[in-house]
């Protein structure tokens, strides 16, 4: 395993040092625009698939109002729904588990393709808040996340022992919202909401600096394109996880 960035920099030549500070440079600017590729992916497969799902022929509509054609009730309504749900969650897996046997080439694929189905199940997100309300989201999260992310690429502290109690807190998140899957309550959605931007936001300077400490000036090309790949899956879910919470709070609801 490479040994975090600032203890190998603490013992290298002072000569060598400008030329590890121009690689991480280029090593972190790899995994930000493999993050921001897997977005604008997710993006435009969710904006298509809400397009596609309302225009034509429209054989059903929703209780507020919004009308689906038969594609639109198949992906939204019927049983197919749970696949397309649980479809990126079977990709992230095999992606995190498979990522170093895999060419790089085929993890970035594989990437691509997750980027894709998690656009497909958040699509549905078009069918419930306003479309301006949505794009106010993504700015403040963009803002907030670069924010975060600055901070955890630039600052000295250890956010080490932080980040460890961050994901535990993700566990109870989710048993959290398992459990409201079951008592619909208002007021434990708030909270799960509220506790969920919290995390992420903490996540998202973690992650920066458990990404940048994975850094390596030894490692060859092959190694470093898988590492650059899974801190931008890492970066891309704190993300789409914080960009959903936010919506909870900023998103306007369809009439």
């Amino acid at each position: 395993m490479a040994e975090p960035l600032r203890n190998y920099q603490a013992r290298v030549p002072a000569g060598t040092r400008a030329d590890i500070d121009e690689g991480l440079r280029a090593y972190m600017l790899r995994v930000y625009n493999l993050m921001a590729l897997g977005l604008v992916i997710t993006g435009v497969v969710a904006w298509g698939a809400f397009q596609f799902a309302t225009s034509g022929e429209i054989v059903g509509t929703l209780p507020n109002g919004v009308g689906l054609n038969a594609f639109g009730a198949a992906i939204y309504t019927s049983g197919l729904r749970w696949v397309i749900i649980l479809a990126p969650l079977a990709l992230v897996f095999l992606l995190a588990f498979r990522v170093h046997k895999m060419s790089v080439a085929a993890a970035q694929t594989t990437f691509w393709a997750y980027a894709g189905l998690v656009g497909l199940s958040l699509s549905t997100i078009f069918l419930i808040y306003t479309t301006a309300s949505i794009t106010q989201t993504f700015f403040v999260t963009a803002a907030s996340f670069g924010a975060l992310s600055l901070y955890g690429y630039t600052t000295k502290r250890d956010l080490t022992a932080m980040g460890s109690f961050l994901i535990m807190g993700v566990f109870g998140l989710i048993l959290a919202m398992v459990v409201n899957i079951f008592l619909a309550s208002s007021a434990l959605s708030f909270a799960i909401s509220a506790i969920g931007v919290l995390i992420f936001a903490g996540l998202t300077a973690y992650d920066t600096q458990k990404i940048k400490e994975m850094y390596f000036e030894g490692d060859d090309q092959a190694v470093a394109g898988r590492k650059a790949i899974m801190g931008a899956l890492t970066l891309y879910l704190d993300f789409i996880n914080l960009f959903t919470f936010l919506l909870q709070f900023l998103g306007s609801n369809r009439e």
